[in-house]
């Protein structure tokens, strides 16, 4: 958790999931064409949650998939006998 690594990949899914979050957002309603009524604020707090959301699992995900990693996945052998490269 206190490395470069680590956080690099969790600040990623954080971005990934507040754009996910306020592409549903945003979509929900008339579609993007109602884009221009929704409040500022409104998409502010759905991004802010969407992060926070993410920060937690990333941290909550710490022992159960790779060393230094915020992922729940385990990395697995290729097919042919030969694991890909670590991420430095």
């Amino acid at each position: 958790m206190f490395t470069v690594v680590f956080w690099k990949g969790t600040a990623e899914r954080a971005a990934k999931s507040a754009a996910q979050a306020l592409i549903l957002f945003w979509g929900l309603g008339d579609g993007l064409l109602s884009l221009w009524s929704v409040s500022p604020v409104d998409s502010l707090g759905i991004a802010a949650g969407a992060v926070v959301l993410s920060l937690l699992t990333s941290i909550l995900s710490i022992g159960a998939g790779p060393v230094g990693s915020p992922s729940l996945v385990r990395e697995q052998p290729v097919a042919g006998g030969s694991a890909p490269p670590a991420a430095s």
